[in-house]
C-alpha cells in the first residue's frame, strides 16, 4: 500500500467557481472546520456575519483584493500535563479560510468589521450609483 499526496485545495476552488450558485458563495477549504455565514441584504449595503466564538481581534486576517474578500484564522495552544514519571503534551490547532466574491456594486474602500461576542460582522456598503433611486413624480404635457 503507498500512501499518494492529493492537492485537496485546488480541486473543490476550482470547483466552486466554476459551478458557484451565486456572486455570494464562497470557496470553502473542506479540510478544516468553517463557521457558519449568515448575509442579509438590505437598500444601502450587506451584512455578513460569522459565528467564531473563542478569538481575540488578533486572530483574524481580512483581505479584499479584486472583488475578493478573504477571512482567515489561525490559533494554536499547548497544554502539559506531567504527573510523577508520565508526562502529557497536547497541541491543538484550529484555522479556518472563507473567501467571498463580492459584487461589483460594493463599495470595497468603505467597507467595515467588527468583532463582538464570538461573531465577526461585516458591513459591505453598496455604491452610490447602486442604491435604488427615489420615485419621482411626471408631470404629463
Amino acid at each position: 500500500m503507498s500512501l499518494v499526496k492529493r492537492n485537496d485545495i485546488l480541486f473543490p476552488s476550482l470547483m466552486n467557481e466554476i459551478f458557484k450558485p451565486d456572486w455570494f458563495g464562497g470557496m470553502v477549504n473542506e479540510n478544516t472546520s468553517v463557521p457558519a455565514v449568515n448575509i442579509k441584504e438590505n437598500d444601502t449595503d450587506f451584512e455578513l456575519e460569522l459565528a467564531v466564538p473563542g478569538r481575540k481581534k488578533e486572530d483574524f486576517k481580512i483581505e479584499v483584493n479584486e472583488n475578493v474578500l478573504t477571512i482567515s484564522s489561525e490559533v494554536s495552544s499547548e497544554k502539559k500535563e506531567e504527573k510523577e514519571n508520565y508526562t502529557r503534551k497536547e497541541f491543538s490547532f484550529a484555522s479556518f479560510k472563507r473567501a467571498f466574491t463580492l459584487p461589483e456594486t460594493i463599495d470595497e474602500d468603505n467597507i467595515k468589521a467588527s468583532y463582538e461576542d464570538g461573531i465577526l460582522k461585516f458591513n459591505l456598503p453598496k455604491k452610490e450609483e447602486a442604491l435604488p433611486k427615489p420615485k419621482r413624480m411626471i408631470e404629463l404635457s
